[in-house]
């Protein structure tokens, strides 16, 4: 059978060919292996360059310390290390097969059959590598699944669950971001049937598989999916609303917004601070994405399109940089379609009304006999409310008016 050939930039010139020269050759073998190959086969964006070698960790390394490129041990033990050349890291891990697996982790034993160490991988799909020339190389079907977008276990899929039990939420994400059609069916069954293997699993990593789920080309679908056979809520411990994540993708396609987790998110399971308090401590969030969350949560009801020019005006300069994604879970939540004159004319607000800059300063207030301590910094606030109330004057006199009534309170 005539192999496909892999023709791409990055095969041909660059760091990359260096690498394998240096890791290829002299009884060695090494193939770009992975993610890369199955995104170059399908026409996708590449982040990621991952190695393979028959070479073992010491010689791996002598190779490349040999070849002045920086090595760093960042995985040893399984026999990987991260490779700098030019300033571009590979990840580069000697063929292995796995000895024994918890649902968590695993211990390996290098090899050096390609075979082997393709069988003991995730999908199919992910199961391709490539040869320096680019010719690719497949020994478990990968191939024709890639061809059908269609997401597969290698093996029995409730093995491969067992070996770890990320692969369940790996097995939703991949079908969201490559698949088309129904999910597989034998491959569903196994995720539905070791489901209680995902509280085995750290939040961290929970979070990094469900975060790009959210942003993936098909998430609605599949989400749909999770919710139907009780994963989604599981994993949320919570409700899920699945149709307003789908009308929430529909906007920000509309508006040309790039997708967003967090504010997928909220539209998905986000309707009060307490849930965003829940999913902080659920999914390990970071404190800013918490934060995201809680500012969308704590405004989103605020707003609509018959809010009062200067109620609109306050609203965006409390919000500041939350009020794109709150005035969008408003919309979601109103149930407006994406082409509603009103709610697109509260979205653009920002383009219309640069938000100001508060005028007046402590030293303003100590001007007018204010003294330092407690009650200057109640005066301030009492001339920002009294300036945001008047709709934001600039003139100088309304401003010294508003400072004069905040001093002599």
């Amino acid at each position: 059978m005539m192999l496909p050939r892999i023709e791409a930039s990055w095969l041909s010139g660059g760091p990359l060919p260096r690498l394998l020269q240096v890791l290829d050759g002299d009884g060695e073998e090494a193939r770009v292996v992975g993610g890369a190959v199955r995104n170059a086969l399908l026409g996708e964006p590449i982040a990621e360059i991952d190695v393979a070698t028959t070479a073992r960790p010491d010689e791996m390394m002598r190779r490349v310390t040999a070849a002045k490129f920086k090595a760093v041990p960042t995985g040893i033990e399984h026999g990987t290390v991260t490779v700098i050349v030019d300033g571009a890291p590979f990840e580069v891990t000697t063929l292995r097969h796995d000895v024994e697996t918890d649902g968590r982790h695993a211990k390996v034993a290098f090899g050096r059959d390609w075979k082997a160490d393709a069988e003991r991988r995730d999908f199919t799909m992910n199961a391709l590598s490539a040869a320096r020339d680019g010719v690719v190389h497949d020994y478990v079907g990968g191939l024709e699944d890639l061809a059908a977008r269609r997401v597969r276990f290698i093996g029995e899929p409730r093995r491969r669950i067992e070996e770890d039990y990320l692969r369940i939420l790996r097995f939703f994400r991949f079908n969201a971001a490559y698949g088309e059609g129904v999910l597989d069916p034998e491959g569903l069954h196994a995720c539905i049937v070791s489901r209680a293997g995902l509280a085995q699993l750290s939040r961290e990593r929970v979070r990094m598989e469900l975060v790009k789920l959210l942003v993936a080309r098909r998430a609605t679908p599949v989400l749909q999916v999770m919710a139907d056979t009780g994963l989604l809520p599981t994993l949320l411990k919570g409700v899920p609303n699945v149709v307003h994540f789908a009308t929430m993708t529909g906007l920000e396609a509309a508006l040309s917004q790039r997708p967003d987790a967090m504010r997928r998110l909220a539209a998905l399971t986000v309707l009060v601070v307490e849930d965003a308090d829940r999913l902080h401590q659920v999914l390990r969030l970071s404190n800013d994405e918490h934060a995201r969350l809680a500012a969308m949560a704590a405004g989103w009801r605020a707003f609509s399109p018959a809010m009062s020019g200067p109620t609109q005006h306050a609203s965006l300069y409390r919000a500041r940089d939350d009020f794109t994604a709150q005035v969008m879970l408003a919309w979601v939540r109103a149930g407006a379609p994406s082409n509603a004159q009103a709610w697109h004319a509260l979205f653009e607000l920002p383009r219309r009304w640069p938000v100001p800059v508060f005028p007046l300063k402590a030293a303003d207030l100590m001007a007018r006999g204010v003294e330092k301590g407690a009650r200057l910094g109640v005066a301030l606030k009492a001339a920002e409310q009294a300036w945001i109330e008047a709709d934001f004057p600039s003139a100088p006199a309304k401003i010294a008016a508003i400072a004069d009534a905040a001093a002599r309170r």
